[in-house]
């Protein structure tokens, strides 16, 4: 159960968090994306998560925690004004960014490599790796573009893998169809306005099967590779500290600004400790072998 299922932060200053109410609403959503998920007709299958997500707006409609108030401050239509608010340089903001960038590609690499994995597309050889190369090209110029348009930088997100394992669909022309509608609905804030005024208990119950079914593609993809002595230590340590740092935040509460932007998330903790890691940690040059004796122990060789 996730912390949006039980109501996120909202619920917990509150005091509603995972109070019977947000249990059965994200509950509810989260039994429905399931069962239409492993409905036979490809059509309810991809729409498992739209259709949960509907479902659950309206009950929670009916229930008063919709708030409707916020679609009659927003106008019709809204085009994007390049550098609105300015431009300005802040050095101290610059190194934090510096890190997160590149581990930003490096996350973005370990995304589309487990959106080939599930759209059973090769993660080896040079149609693999000319994929990679564009897709880290085109985070890059959305980023430029974003911060252009007056918003944060843009990357892929892990989810879409989550909902390609869910509706068996991969075609590259559903995401091209997809982008152009989100790019003319980004023009409408009504739109944007329903999504913000989705209840937390309902996105949390709509998203929870995505996020797990990121964590299996993450598996198969280190079930392909031959881990050895080397590799183990490498992710065990970076997964480590990097769960370490989303569990127990309050490390960082007594540490400088840019310590904490550099560190404070898992992805750039778990990112550099790899880095680090692959560049200090000797190279075995052979691969590492093992028998077992009679008794059952292994042996290295």
């Amino acid at each position: 159960m996730t912390t949006t299922e039980a109501g996120g932060t909202a619920a917990l200053q509150n005091n509603t968090f995972a109070n019977a109410q947000n249990l059965a609403l994200g509950g509810g959503v989260f039994l429905i994306v399931i069962v239409l998920t492993l409905a036979k007709n490809q059509y309810v299958r991809m729409g498992a998560i739209a259709i949960g997500l509907l479902a659950g707006y309206i009950v929670s409609a009916f229930m008063g925690l919709v708030d409707f108030s916020i679609f009659g401050r927003l106008p019709i239509i809204s085009l994007p004004v390049p550098f609105r608010y300015g431009m300005s340089f802040d050095f101290a903001a610059l190194i934090p960014f510096l890190i997160l960038f590149p581990l930003t590609a490096i996350e973005s690499v370990g995304d589309m490599t487990a959106t080939s994995v599930v759209s059973k597309e090769p993660i080896k050889g040079a149609v693999y790796f000319r994929r990679i190369k564009a897709g880290v090209l085109a985070d890059g110029l959305n980023s430029s573009l974003a911060a252009l348009l007056n918003t944060f930088p843009i990357t892929t997100f892990s989810q879409n893998t989550g909902v390609i394992q869910m509706t068996g669909v991969g075609s590259r022309y559903v995401g091209f169809y997809v982008a152009g509608i989100l790019a003319l609905l980004g023009l409408l804030p009504i739109v944007g306005g329903a999504f913000q005024s989705i209840p937390q208990p309902v996105l949390g119950g709509a998203t929870t099967v995505m996020f797990g079914s990121i964590a299996v593609a993450g598996i198969k993809i280190l079930a392909t590779e031959n881990l050895d002595r080397r590799a183990t230590i490498i992710i065990a340590v970076s997964l480590g500290l990097g769960l370490g740092v989303v569990f127990v935040p309050e490390l960082f509460n007594n540490q400088p600004a840019l310590f904490k932007n550099m560190f404070a998330s898992a992805t750039s903790t778990g990112g550099l400790t790899a880095i680090l890691l692959s560049w200090l940690l000797p190279q075995n040059p052979t691969a590492e072998e093992s028998i077992v004796a009679e008794d059952g122990e292994i042996v290295d060789v």
